[in-house]
């Protein structure tokens, strides 16, 4: 029960001790914990036993009265050390502290080995701790200055002895015997406190050591980034266990070339060129690269799946001591961090950039088309208005003044016909078409269409066929939608067909959908234009001109109309062969919002099949 108050009372005055030793140290040494030990080392030993001395002092002086020289040198040394300890403590200059010590030690053991006896004398033996005090200082300056001073003071006194300069030994030969047990006794006690202060910083250097390691691993296994470090081939020789987490596997499955071979193929070489750009340039380098990520197992699960991510490793050259550099060991340090979400919302930045530059063409496209399209119509209707208004003047007859009325109807109808295909794609657009379903025969609203058209075909010069089985059955959706559908395609078809060409319609059934195609041997649609049929306002021909009118709605229009029935559009074609445009609806309607994904665009598109019923032209 007693020991308890006892330690505590210790460790209280100890912890005392040890404030006001850190209140003497230099503020230089306060921020390294090494550097301050050794400081504390140095100060503590001199300040207590210089004390210890003085403290003495008058207790010598009572017994032993007035002193005689050697005994006030004795004392002027062991009070020396607090000088030299309120040195260090004022500068900080450890290494410097230490040579005066030693000098101070060389100085003291010369002064009492002159009235002793020279190299004969007890104190002569204190040479040998001049280096050893000077050991703890951890500095080769400072050691190889106490050997070189100690030596000096040992040659010196030979070299007095052998010249007989020595003044006469005031120590009586009945007490030399005396006085050199005590220059050995304290020789040994002083290398004993300089061994258990080696070995007390040693304990501590170790300690240090292991709370940086431990801070380190911590950090290491607490980090989200990846710490490795590679040879200049790319081989791993070490990396943190935040890999597991990144990659998904274990850290045994990526040394040496395991992390080089989760790399993506065409991200090699540049994964490889930073490495060996660092190792060999002695500069940071940073490369972007995807890497095999595996998904954790299932019990489902034959084998585990991956994905690639996106990582950023940043990477620099291990420092090393000039011994140790040399290119063929050169080692670099890495860091990598997932960077896949960056990576994707830089992407999104650049379809959102992409799509807002094909929407400014679009207005463009569209402000140009509805200026050509809106204008000529209009200038028909003012400029034969104007004539017919003006026809006294102009002397116009009955059937010249109904041609021009019927011009300004035909001009009128086409305005009719592109602000109507505005207004209707702009309902689709927003959501706002609404369709009516019933059932209704195909077949008849398909040869309907096509009888709408054949006149437009035959003056074109151009053979429209028909394939439509007898027996297609019913199917439910908006008939009117549906003959815009056809109507659209087929004057599509007829359009961009140059005389001589046919346009072919056929239907057929495949599971629960109508299949409907319309197909030509017309001027094709490049590759690249093929990506964006069916977006409002594109009118195909970059190589080949356009030499047709037109507000490029029609395949919109199309688009958005089977997408509300929950159908599919198809698009094949090659320039000088032809165009097919494939039509899926199901044979019950399914109505859904307009979505812009439900065309496909292929190539190349089949040749156009001859052997089929030409539809009757009507006069």
């Amino acid at each position: 029960m007693t020991s308890t108050p006892k330690r505590e009372t210790n460790v209280i005055v100890l912890s005392r001790v040890r404030e006001h030793l850190d209140a003497l140290l230099h503020p230089s040494a306060r921020y390294n914990a090494m550097t301050s030990a050794r400081h504390r080392a140095f100060i503590a030993p001199r300040l207590l036993g210089s004390l210890a001395a003085l403290a003495s002092l008058p207790i010598y002086l009572a017994f032993r009265g007035a002193p005689a020289g050697i005994e006030v040198a004795v004392y002027a040394w062991l009070i020396a050390p607090i000088l030299v300890a309120y040195y260090l403590s004022r500068t900080g200059r450890y290494e410097s502290a230490h040579m005066l010590s030693s000098a101070a030690l060389a100085t003291m053991v010369m002064a009492v080995s002159i009235h002793t006896g020279g190299i004969a004398s007890f104190a002569a033996i204190w040479l040998v701790a001049v280096p050893l005090e000077a050991g703890l200082s951890a500095s080769r300056r400072a050691v190889g200055f106490a050997v070189m001073l100690a030596l000096g003071c040992a040659a010196a006194l030979v070299l007095m002895d052998v010249l007989h300069v020595l003044p006469p030994s005031k120590v009586q030969p009945q007490n030399s015997m005396a006085f050199e047990a005590i220059g050995i006794a304290s020789a040994t006690l002083f290398a004993a406190v300089l061994a258990f202060g080696a070995e007390s910083l040693a304990r501590t250097s170790s300690k240090l050591l292991m709370v940086e390691e431990e801070r380190f691993r911590l950090l290491a296994l607490n980090m989200s980034d990846v710490i490795s470090r590679h040879r200049r081939n790319g081989a791993v020789q070490f990396i943190s266990p935040a890999a597991e987490t990144l990659l998904g596997v274990p850290l045994a499955r990526l040394a040496g070339h395991g992390l080089f071979d989760r790399v993506h193929v065409a991200d090699r070489p540049a994964y490889l060129t930073a490495l060996s750009e660092a190792a060999r340039g002695g500069e940071a380098a940073s490369v972007e690269f995807r890497i095999r990520r595996d998904a954790p197992r299932t019990g489902e699960q034959s084998g585990a799946d991956f994905v690639w991510i996106w990582v950023e490793m940043r990477c620099r050259p291990l420092e090393r001591s000039r011994a140790d550099a040399s290119d063929q060991e050169a080692e670099v340090v890495a860091v990598m961090r997932d960077v896949t979400e960056r990576k994707l919302q830089e992407q999104a930045l650049q379809a959102a950039r992409i799509e807002a530059e094909r929407a400014d063409a679009a207005k463009s496209r569209f402000l140009a088309t509805m200026s050509h399209e809106l204008r000529t119509p209009l200038n028909a209707i003012i400029g034969f208005s104007e004539m017919i208004v003006r026809e006294n003047d102009l002397m116009i007859t009955a059937e010249r003044r109904k041609e021009y009325a019927g011009l300004i109807n035909e001009s009128g109808q086409h305005l009719l016909s592109v602000v109507n295909g505005i207004l209707d794609i702009s309902k689709m657009e927003a959501g706002n078409f609404e369709i009516l379903l019933h059932p209704f025969m195909p077949r008849e609203a398909i040869l309907s269409c096509c009888n709408l058209m054949a006149l437009k075909a035959r003056e074109n010069g151009l053979d429209l066929r028909t394939r439509v089985p007898d027996d297609l059955p019913e199917i439910t959706g908006d008939v009117r939608a549906f003959k815009q559908i056809m109507l659209n395609l087929v004057s599509n078809a007829i359009k961009f067909t140059e005389r001589g060409g046919s346009v072919t319609v056929s239907s057929r059934v495949e599971g629960a959908r109508l299949i409907l195609s319309v197909a030509d041997t017309g001027v094709g649609i490049g590759s690249d234009d093929l990506k964006r049929i069916g977006d409002p306002f594109f009118q195909a021909g970059t190589t080949y001109q356009r030499r047709h009118e037109g507000t490029g709605l029609g395949l919109s229009i199309v688009k958005s109309l089977v997408a509300l029935h929950g159908g599919e559009m198809k698009v094949a074609s090659r320039i000088d062969e032809g165009t097919t445009v494939t039509v899926l609806l199901p044979l019950i309607a399914t109505p859904t919002p307009h979505k812009s994904s439900n065309v496909t665009a292929l190539t190349p598109a089949p040749r156009t099949d001859h052997q089929d019923i030409q539809v009757k032209k009507r006069a």
